[in-house]
């Protein structure tokens, strides 16, 4: 799928609307659910709504849903997550210009991403660490931010634990190739994605040619087939 580069124009009345949109709440929630741009590769077995929370268990996987919404003109930010290179965002597709980083929110991560969703039509969030595990979220809070996500038509990513979630979503079965019958140099891997919503089967995606740090030698994808998790 390609998607054509929006002028400076373009993204200005991109922002205008959706400005227009904050402005009539009514309206907002209105467009809540519709769908959003999914980036190809995650197509056949996702589509990413507004309103929507979808966990992942890693930034290949924020930067792939991100992807989709950013190419085709949408406002996207990033809480919480530091580590983030310019170079794998872009690699993915992801437009820099109109991405708004919090690398470090703190305890105010909460008021942070609260105020990026009013702003932003994707959102990626990594809560910060309590113990060596992700802040819990309480389920009231959760429902009080996904209120505000359908009001607001956005969408968010969320790296770590999340209570009722639209979908989860994490990469399996990774493996790595390289020159040559294990002696030559290891220079891109590919791995399988799961998506699971609630208690359904989960299906699943491959992902082909992922270089060094997951940035994309080349997307490919096979059937998405719905199948049980094997027990153990």
């Amino acid at each position: 799928m390609t998607i054509a580069p929006t002028s400076r124009a373009d993204e200005l009345a991109a922002l205008r609307q959706r400005i227009a949109r904050l402005e009539r709440p009514g309206l907002a929630a209105a467009e809540a659910g519709v769908e959003l741009v999914t980036h190809p590769a995650l197509a056949p077995v996702l589509r990413l709504r507004a309103g929507g929370t979808y966990q992942v268990d890693s930034t290949t996987l924020a930067l792939l849903l991100m992807a989709g919404p950013s190419r085709a003109g949408a406002w996207s930010a990033l809480v919480g997550v530091d580590d983030l290179g310019a170079e794998a965002a872009a690699a993915w597709g992801v437009e820099l210009s109109r991405t708004v980083v919090v690398p470090e929110p703190g305890e105010q991560w909460l008021e942070a991403l609260a105020a990026v969703i009013d702003l932003a039509g994707l959102v990626v969030v990594r809560p910060p660490l309590l113990r060596g595990r992700r802040a819990p979220l309480a389920p009231s809070v959760a429902e009080r931010l996904s209120a505000r996500l359908r009001e607001r038509s956005a969408a968010l990513v969320v790296q770590g634990e999340w209570p009722r979630c639209t979908a989860r979503l994490r990469l399996a079965e990774v493996a790595w190739h390289g020159v040559g019958h294990g002696e030559g140099l290891l220079d891109r891997r590919h791995a399988v994605v799961e998506v699971q919503r609630g208690s359904a089967p989960p299906v699943r995606v491959r992902l082909e040619g992922l270089g060094d740090a997951g940035l994309p030698v080349g997307v490919g994808r096979h059937g998405a087939t719905p199948l049980r998790k094997a027990a153990g």
